[in-house]
């Protein structure tokens, strides 16, 4: 038996904080910073990167011998750095936890990370659509069971811990990385990625909030340029998701931001990472860095030094995980502590937490084995990462994330549904390529895109491939690709259209990462005019179809809403996707042939113009259109807009009081009634105003919402109860405060149509509320009477 082994024998009915304790006691000061690290095997250092200077930070001249020699902290995408086979890769993380556990005095196994933002971020694993898609369906239960089966992958493959979800609330659209959040309202963000959280914990997979805070909010849109952000904005947009999540989701897990906020970075910021996150909230679990995020101390932020420096900061701060490898850690950090410059002490600290969550996930029992359970339940080995039910679950949602934004009516009667008979027209950049499905942290873009040797390790139909497979008679022209197209392209595309009875136009992104891409991480765009040549396309197919009097349908795939003022005249439909996922296309026919009824509502607004900014509905009186100047950044179709092949009336508008007191609640209740003829879902919204606050307040905020599925002709009421502390804001002392007065609670179908608005009183003294405070709406749909 080997040491470790027999140490953990010995240990083997203690108290796991005991087991804790007792490790720190007898570990060495390298073993301690072992555990603190992780370590990426595989990771490449030849400029194809999947990380921000992958190329420059991920070298690691050590053998693997020298590396474990006093164990490991963390394994680093041991299934989601290169293609390799779930089979294949599941037995080397068993050899390489084998030879973690023997070669160091303790016996500890390495916490095992993937990503897994749009499904487990593995070749030959389900790509599910992405978070903007997630918060376009307003269904956090659909999201909850999704995470919960993307967990349950991970745990069968040996994994303990996923870094996702990304609660950042989108601030300025060009960013590269839009696609990876949930919306541009807080609320949203945070009952969506709570569901998330619950899902992939109900695995027994550690879920991590990110990025923590700030990083949407970055100068001109830019990834990782720094955040001009006061401590209110910062307060009542970017915390709210973080603090819900960790109320109700029971995450163990945070990730800093890699941006500063005026001027401090969230990696070397103690008052954001332990004074507000562990001593306000409460938060017990760890803090681990993005990818060298500890390193950019000293190699972009430029307030460490080097790398030990770096490390005290980071350290001293509150991160207790270097990911995704070793730079500060190991040796300058352990220089640093016998220099004295850190106190042994704050090691411990950091230790407990990791030890602590290695016990949670079982690394600690004596019963722990390095072979994933995968390959004891897996006939043959063969290990199926996307099943039926991950395919149908997928679909589903993808068919729930589509948004009708236009459809017009043409001889009596709208452009979509379209009509099973006649000739159609698949034309566009993204006409026939399966990437227009995929997100940049899917794996077959994340990852797959640097070998263009190995196949897709899942089926992913394009629009024009399942078009084929549905309709007698369809002609295709793929029109360049999103960035560039021939004059000869374009021409093609035009004759299709005028020769069809429908044609249905894709555009929009292709997903990737720093350059190699129009969306995704570091692919920040210069304004939201459709990227590359696709603006001139569309505008030539158009006129193409209107003067053919061919049925002209615009289908948007992208990581991010684009202008579309120029066309919404012109197109007789509209269809809005982000990034759908593996049965995207699937999901798309069912839409646009009206085998499913479109519910998708917009998680982002969608401008008319390409420099529309402020991007989003979440803005005060004065970023609106004003007399002030000649600009109007108004939406060409607001957050939370949607339409449906049926119609629906809200009626019965009631508020169980017209006054309340700055601790009591409301009840806001609405009839929801089908009048179409078919069935469908609505997602009632309710927001809040305040006409006269001690600071300057947005226009209004959604504080609650409802998706409501209903047969023709049937009815629903549906109830929000209100409590007065989801009124409160940042006041002028930066405490979070209800206070009395008017405020206006406007039930509506999205945040530019209001069905009715009710008018309450708070009366009371001025409250100081925080992490405490009711930071949800209940909500109940019930049948009418």
């Amino acid at each position: 038996m080997s040491t470790g082994a027999a140490d953990q024998q010995s240990l083997a009915r203690v108290p796991a904080s005991d087991v804790v304790e007792h490790l720190i006691r007898e570990m060495t000061l390298e073993e301690k910073l072992a555990q603190l690290v992780g370590v990426w095997v595989n990771a490449s250092t030849d400029g194809d990167s999947v990380a921000p200077l992958q190329s420059q930070m991920a070298g690691d001249t050590r053998s693997w011998d020298d590396i474990i020699a006093n164990g490991l902290g963390q394994i680093t995408r041991m299934y989601g750095t290169v293609p390799v086979e779930p089979a294949e890769g599941a037995r080397r993380l068993a050899a390489a936890q084998e030879q973690i556990m023997a070669a160091s005095r303790f016996g500890i196994p390495a916490q095992v990370h993937e990503e897994c933002l749009a499904g487990l971020a593995a070749w030959k694993a389900t790509a599910f659509p992405v978070p903007l898609a997630w918060g376009a369906t307003f269904n956090p239960p659909l999201v909850r069971e999704m995470a919960a089966r993307i967990g349950a992958s991970m745990r069968s493959l040996g994994i303990h811990q996923g870094l996702a979800p990304v609660l950042d609330v989108v601030r300025d659209l060009r960013w590269g990385r839009v696609e990876e959040t949930i919306g541009e309202d807080p609320y949203l963000v945070g009952t969506v990625a709570t569901a998330y959280v619950q899902g992939l914990e109900s695995a027994g997979i550690v879920a991590t909030l990110k990025h923590f805070v700030g990083y949407s909010a970055s100068q001109a849109g830019r990834n990782h340029a720094p955040v001009s952000m006061g401590p209110r904005e910062l307060a009542d947009v970017m915390l709210p998701p973080f603090e819900m999540a960790i109320r109700h989701g029971g995450p163990r897990s945070v990730m800093h931001a890699y941006t500063d906020v005026d001027g401090v970075p969230a990696a070397a910021n103690r008052a954001l990472l332990t004074g507000l996150l562990r001593e306000e909230w409460g938060f017990t679990g760890t803090v681990v860095a993005d990818y060298f995020g500890v390193a950019f101390l000293d190699v972009t932020h430029g307030v460490a030094a080097d790398s030990g420096d770096a490390a005290v900061l980071a350290l001293s701060a509150g991160v207790d995980v270097e990911l995704p490898t070793v730079n500060c850690f190991g040796e300058p950090l352990l220089r640093r502590i016998r220099e004295g410059a850190l106190d042994e002490s704050v090691v411990d600290e950091a230790l407990r937490r990791v030890l602590t969550q290695k016990a949670e996930v079982g690394l600690l029992s004596p019963d722990f084995s390095p072979v994933p359970a995968v390959l004891s339940e897996a006939p043959s080995h063969r290990i199926e990462l996307d099943p039926a039910p991950n395919r149908s679950l997928a679909r589903q949602l993808a068919a729930q994330s589509l948004v009708l934004l236009s459809n017009r009516e043409l001889g009596g009667s709208p452009a979509l549904p379209l009509s099973p008979t006649g000739s159609l027209g698949v034309v566009g950049p993204l006409a026939d390529d399966p990437f227009a499905m995929l997100g940049c942290y899917s794996f077959d873009a994340h990852v797959g895109a640097s070998h263009p040797d190995v196949p897709m390790g899942i089926s992913v139909p394009s629009v024009a491939g399942v078009a084929s497979g549905r309709f007698l008679s369809v002609a295709t022209s793929v029109t360049g690709n999103c960035e560039a197209a021939t004059e000869k392209q374009i021409a093609e595309a035009c004759r299709v259209a005028s020769s069809v009875d429908a044609c249905v136009v894709v555009v929009g992104d292709n997903a990737g990462l720093f350059g190699r891409g129009t969306s995704g991480e570091g692919n920040d765009a210069a304004d939201l005019r459709l990227p590359g040549d696709q603006h001139q396309m569309l505008d030539r197919i158009l006129a193409e179809c209107a003067a053919s009097g061919t049925r002209a349908v615009v289908v948007v795939l992208s990581g991010r809403p684009y202008a579309l003022g120029d066309f919404v005249e012109r197109a007789d439909a509209i269809v809005q996707g982000f990034f759908p996922g593996e049965e995207g296309a699937e999901a798309l026919w069912d839409v646009l042939t009206g085998v499913v009824n479109p519910s998708g509502k917009l998680p982002v607004s969608v401008p008319r113009s390409p420099g529309g900014q402020p991007g989003t509905y979440l803005h005060s009186k004065l970023a609106g259109p004003s007399g002030v100047s000649a600009l109007d950044p108004s939406p060409l179709f607001g957050f939370g807009h949607g339409l449906s092949y049926t119609t629906f009336e809200l009626s019965g508008h009631e508020c169980s009081a017209p006054t309340m007191s700055t601790s009591d609640s409301v009840t806001v209740s609405c009839t929801v009634t089908n009048t179409g003829p078919r069935s469908g879902a609505e997602v009632v919204q309710l927001y809040l105003s305040d006409p006269v606050g001690e600071v300057v307040r947005p226009l209004r905020e959604l504080i609650g919402y409802a998706r409501v599925e209903l047969e023709a002709g049937a009815s629903a009421v549906v109830d929000f109860v209100v409590h007065a502390d989801r009124t409160s804001f940042t006041g002028l002392d930066l405490q979070r405060v209800v206070t009395p007065g008017l405020v206006k609670l406007h039930v509506s179908t999205s945040s530019t149509a209001d069905a009715h608005t009710h008018e309450l009183i708070l009366h009371g003294p001025r409250r100081v509320v925080g992490f405490e405070r009711e930071m949800l709406t209940p909500v109940e749909v019930r049948p009418s009477a």
